[in-house]
């Protein structure tokens, strides 16, 4: 889903978050040009830890990671947004 959400965009980062028996995923996916500025890793530990998670991993341009707070998705969205304006 991130990757087709990546085709869409053509340049930009796609963050998505999914709830699943009262846990949360985070996916975080960057575009190829923007790979040397911005880390889809770094992104989604900071949305991980907005759920209560730790860690998480994947490429520069594909990451992904959970938390046991399914309630904290939005939270975990604006913690990407702000780990994004530095």
């Amino acid at each position: 889903m991130a990757d087709e959400v990546k085709r869409q965009i053509g340049s930009g980062v796609a963050a998505l978050v999914g709830v699943s028996d009262g846990k949360a995923s985070v996916v975080v996916g960057v575009t190829d040009d923007l790979t040397d500025r911005i880390s889809a890793v770094e992104l989604v530990r900071a949305g991980a830890a907005a759920l209560g998670g730790k860690g998480g991993g994947g490429r520069p341009d594909m990451a992904q990671a959970g938390g046991p707070d399914a309630a904290r998705g939005a939270e975990a969205l604006a913690a990407i947004e702000a780990a994004l304006a530095g």
